[in-house]
């Protein structure tokens, strides 16, 4: 029996990370990041470096359970053996938890319908201790059903520019929110808001204003940004 043939493969990947020591998704000069980390495994694997491309660029320090991504690669190894392949020389803190074959046309960033993110906040007197690097304590109390009335009047289509920070040029600051529910989970507050498309750090200022109407205090008028590590990218769609 022959050996498979090398093949140009076009492989979608489901990859979860914990972003606690990595500079962001995307590759760059100088620090640790997710893309980086990816490619630098399948080069270690095929012999050959290939760009991967995911749904969004998380910033430093945001987490991902569901991270879509895409890369061409030229192998003989099936989608399976690959996976496995990966999971064995990636870092402790990147994992890809699904790898198959995709039309060559699959995009995994143009493609993408909606994405689904999810803030964790701890209330209480006690904070944290093994989930502290996902969830942002907050000590004091905090009024749900203000937070509940402000996050309502974001659902919908509205211009968000209020929520973008400079660094990232954009065509449009107008997004459709399709959901944003504010839920208690035992100790916890969970923010999940579904989006057609985000701004660069919209989600942690939606979440820094509400945490400011929370306390009691009124919208500011400069939206302050939640800090990262509470923000994990939970589900893309297509």
């Amino acid at each position: 029996m022959g050996q498979t043939p090398l093949a140009l493969k076009t492989v979608r990947l489901l990859v979860a990370y914990d972003g606690t020591r990595s500079a962001g998704w995307q590759r760059q000069r100088e620090g640790r990041t997710v893309q980086a980390t990816l490619e630098d495994a399948l080069a270690r694997i095929t012999g050959r470096r290939t760009t991967v491309i995911g749904a969004g660029r998380t910033d430093a320090g945001v987490h991902a359970l569901g991270q879509v991504a895409h890369t061409r690669v030229v192998t003989r190894l099936s989608p399976a053996v690959l996976r496995r392949a990966m999971n064995a020389v990636l870092p402790d803190d990147v994992i890809v938890r699904r790898l198959a074959e995709a039309p060559g046309r699959f995009h995994a960033q143009h493609d993408a319908r909606r994405k689904w993110y999810r803030y964790r906040i701890a209330t209480g007197p006690v904070r944290p201790l093994l989930e502290r690097a996902f969830v942002h304590y907050v000590p004091q109390p905090l009024d749900l059903a203000a937070m509940r009335r402000a996050a309502a009047r974001w659902v919908g289509r509205h211009d968000f520019r209020a929520f973008h920070s400079s660094g990232r040029p954009v065509t449009s600051t107008r997004r459709r929110v399709d959901r944003l529910r504010i839920s208690r989970q035992g100790g916890e507050l969970h923010i999940d808001i579904i989006a057609d498309g985000f701004l660069y750090h919209m989600v942690r200022r939606m979440v820094g204003t509400l945490l400011e109407i929370g306390r009691g205090r009124p919208a500011p008028a400069v939206a302050p940004t939640a800090p990262a590590h509470g923000l994990c990218l939970m589900q893309v769609t297509y």
